[in-house]
């Protein structure tokens, strides 16, 4: 009879822990997910290639109903003590929001409860005690403060299910219960911060649908500030609520329907006696959602706030991926502090979000500044100004021919190294800039324009053929457009799921701005072959990633009444307050009798009235304009931007894994497999592909590894090879022997000793030449021999290391 202790963890599971879970009243169909994935690995970026890393599983996950988790399970082997799995399951209830972790070798449970209600916090079960979902459900209900049996109904109402097998990702699940769980207890201003790409809008969706189905909210509005957060969402998610949702358009209101999606501008004119939206009655509305409300509600004395204002007594939730908390405009003084918030760091680190790589380019134009010639004269013939001018010039003010230029080679360059037909962002400063660029975009892929007249497309809002084709950009199914080129149409609430390359080519202060900006790029398509893009950066604007505010938790900056002054640094420069800005100029807008448009992505209300005009752009021409430098910056294990060079990243690194060349040689002379050494490197964010890149990839690991953190003397792969073969090692081996042998250091010289470890080098030139996989092992006796073999052939082609 085989013991207890010789069972497996995943015999322990099913011969005593699931019977037992069972035995308590558990519905195992229903209420048990065992092997639970709940995270798809972070993606690490190897020079134009991707890896994943170890997902996060839990081993049993117990659920109240479908998506409302309420206790983890956390199984050990019997060699194991009961506890041993405790600190591993509290991490994991921790992630997932979920009170109660239990911790068992088969023997019985170690019970943890996270809630703070009961007098033992950790207490020791027999394995036939394990508690009923009654009584975990009676511990989750205090955990999130449900008293009343209307709360508890609410609160467990049934998610949205389609058949399609899609089930909220583990973040959203929080986002969305946490809401209806703040809502049944009488939470009415409620704030979700969901970076870029995590899917706010199916959060949204499962949020009103539950709300909705269980009775609780009757009428909901979803407010937007483009059009093509409006045609998304009724595409997309929204689509399931059918004939009880409608879209306000042109401010004519139907009041039969439940669900109503609207622009802000599309319920005012500005007007307190025209106003579209005082066609409802106040109390109209149980529930208003506020997508991306960062923007125009944020401020106060918006004109957007005031229908906010109305429909006070409805429940309203703020989402976005950027809360603005500037001295002046605050989302959390409105919404108040965020029910819950998941980064791009955390999406990145799950492997949800795609990482990113930096390339700052320095244009000496940019480095050094500017300074006319003596006489120098614009393209109109009329003098320059003798003064230093600068990035806040260029583009804005003066314009430099060459300069444009220069962006648009570098960012060909990069596209025929890459793919030609990546798609592409470019932001620029305004629209006369993005129409520019365009331009000099089309004289430097003239092949490509040839296939194409969209191969590249100027996408802003006053031009009606650019805006059409932005479905065509976002979606993966299309071709073209592959660049676009524009000012501020494209910063947020575009779907670019097979973006791979953004150009900043702008100068952005607003931390908000720049953090939608990089969210264009974070959609993962691996279908498409998305997994990271590149940002391409002229204009010094990545200095923000070191901002602390980039991915930290959103801090109420904004002063109010009866506080200290404070002292914290405005960084938006978005605008404010009930003026409506000019997004190219920066300028206020002049409006009397007034219809609504989108002016490049912004709302803005013109019609009786007038824009200022922007000041006179000068242009000159024959100027000499070059790139000083250019630096490739990686992320780090830990999701930051690394701002050391590679080389001296990658030196740290190693030598906090090997104290020392002498412990490195033996790691790696005793490593059945060097793959495994250089795979655990990456794990701690080494990434050898990534060094190669700036080194030599002529280099075998071993060397560039040796070479780069003890300083020593390095040999290309050819050079061991060619040494392995003057020792006429290969003598004691058969005529086919032999020929595999060599055929394998010849892989060796090519492409590295990561090759010739997989068994799957057997089907490929050179070595598939020589024979079938059966009969190449064949050759030296089977395949025991043959892996003891390529064991030899690498010590004797690190013998030197020896």
């Amino acid at each position: 009879m085989t013991s207890k202790k010789d069972l497996s963890e995943r015999d322990i599971c099913t011969q005593y822990i699931l019977p037992a879970i069972t035995k308590a009243g558990w519905n195992l169909e229903k209420q048990v997910r065992e092997e639970v994935f709940f995270t798809d690995g972070r993606i690490f970026v190897k020079g134009n290639k991707t890896a994943r890393g170890e997902r996060k599983r839990a081993d049993i996950i117990l659920y109240h109903k479908p998506n409302i988790p309420i206790a983890v399970v956390e199984a050990k082997d019997n060699c194991h003590s009961v506890g041993a799995g405790l600190q591993q399951a509290l991490g994991y209830a921790e992630i997932l929001d979920i009170p109660v972790a239990f911790s068992s070798n088969g023997d019985g449970f170690v019970e943890h409860d996270r809630t703070g209600c009961s007098s033992q916090v950790e207490r020791t079960l027999e394995l036939d005690a394990f508690p009923s979902p009654l009584e975990i459900w009676e511990k989750y209900k205090k955990y999130k403060g449900i008293e009343t049996k209307e709360q508890e109904d609410i609160a467990s109402h049934d998610y949205f299910f389609d058949g399609s097998g899609r089930k909220p990702r583990y973040y959203q699940e929080i986002a969305i219960n946490r809401a209806v769980e703040a809502i049944a207890r009488g939470q009415n201003r409620i704030l979700l911060v969901m970076a870029t790409g995590t899917g706010k809008t199916y959060t949204a969706f499962q949020i009103i649908y539950r709300l909705w189905k269980s009775g609780t909210k009757k009428r909901i509005l979803f407010l937007a500030d483009r059009n093509a957060l409006i045609d998304q969402t009724k595409r997309g998610d929204f689509k399931h609520f059918r004939d009880r949702m409608t879209v306000i358009r042109k401010k004519k209101i139907d009041k039969a329907f439940e669900i109503y999606l609207a622009l802000y501008q599309g319920l005012t004119n500005y007007n307190d006696d025209r106003d579209a939206y005082r066609e409802f009655s106040p109390d109209f509305f149980d529930l208003v959602v506020v997508d991306e409300c960062h923007r125009g509600s944020a401020a106060a004395d918006s004109a957007w706030r005031e229908i906010l204002t109305y429909f006070t007594s409805a429940t309203q939730i703020g989402l976005t991926a950027t809360p603005k908390e500037t001295d002046e405009v605050s989302n959390i003084e409105y919404f108040g502090e965020p029910l819950y918030t998941y980064s791009l760091r955390q999406g990145i680190d799950d492997g949800f979000l795609a990482p990113y790589k930096v390339i700052r380019v320095g244009l000496n134009t940019d480095l050094e500044g500017y300074r006319p010639e003596m006489g120098k004269v614009d393209d109109d013939g009329n003098p320059v100004e003798d003064r230093i001018y600068n990035l806040r010039d260029f583009d804005k003010s003066l314009v430099i021919d060459e300069r444009t230029k220069a962006v648009a080679h570098k960012v060909t360059e990069f596209l025929h190294k890459t793919s030609p037909t990546d798609k592409t962002i470019v932001f620029c400063v305004d629209i006369e800039h993005a129409e520019r660029m365009r331009r000099a975009l089309v004289n430097e892929n003239p092949e490509q324009a040839a296939k194409s007249l969209k191969y590249v497309m100027r996408i802003t809002g006053d031009d009606e053929q650019g805006k059409r084709e932005l479905d065509n950009f976002i979606n993966p199914e299309e071709t073209y457009p592959v660049i676009a080129t524009t000012s501020k149409l494209m910063t947020t609430g575009v779907d670019a799921q097979t973006c791979k390359l953004i150009v900043l080519d702008s100068n952005i202060n607003s931390m908000t701005e720049f953090k939608q900006i990089i969210g264009r790029g974070t959609r993962i398509n691996e279908e498409f072959g998305k997994q990271f893009f590149t940002i391409m950066n002229f204009r010094n604007v990545t200095d923000l990633f070191a901002d602390p505010t980039f991915d930290g938790d959103p801090v109420m900056v904004k002063k109010v009444a009866g506080e200290e002054e404070l002292t914290d640094e405005d960084i938006s420069d978005d605008g404010a307050g009930d003026e409506i800005v000019d997004p190219e100029t920066g300028e206020a807008v002049d409006f009397g009798e007034s219809d609504e448009i989108e002016w490049d992505g912004e709302p803005v209300i013109v019609d009786g009235g007038s824009v200022v005009d922007e000041p006179r752009k000068i242009y000159v021409s024959g100027v000499d304009v070059s790139i000083l430098n250019e630096r490739v910056q990686h992320l780090d294990a830990d999701g930051n931007l690394i701002t050391e060079s590679l080389r001296e990243y990658t030196r740290k690194g190693i030598l906090r894994e090997f104290r020392s060349l002498e412990d490195f040689l033996t790691t790696w002379n005793d490593s059945d497999r060097k793959t495994a050494i250089i795979d655990e490197l990456e794990r701690h964010g080494v990434i050898i592909e990534n060094l190669k890149e700036e080194i030599t990839r002529e280099l075998d690991v071993f060397d560039l590894i040796c070479h780069v953190a003890w300083d020593m003397p390095p040999m290309s792969r050819r050079e061991r090879a060619e040494n392995v073969r003057k020792r006429n090692y290969f003598t004691r081996y058969g005529e086919k022997a032999r020929a595999v042998l060599d055929a394998l250091l010849d892989k060796y010289a090519t492409e590295g000793i990561e090759d010739i470890e997989d068994i799957g080098v057997l089907r490929v030139e050179p070595v598939s030449g020589l024979g079938t996989p059966a009969e190449i092992v064949g050759y030296f006796g089977g395949k025991d021999n043959y892996l003891a073999a390529l064991k030899e052939l690498e010590r004797e082609i690190y013998r030197t290391a020896a």
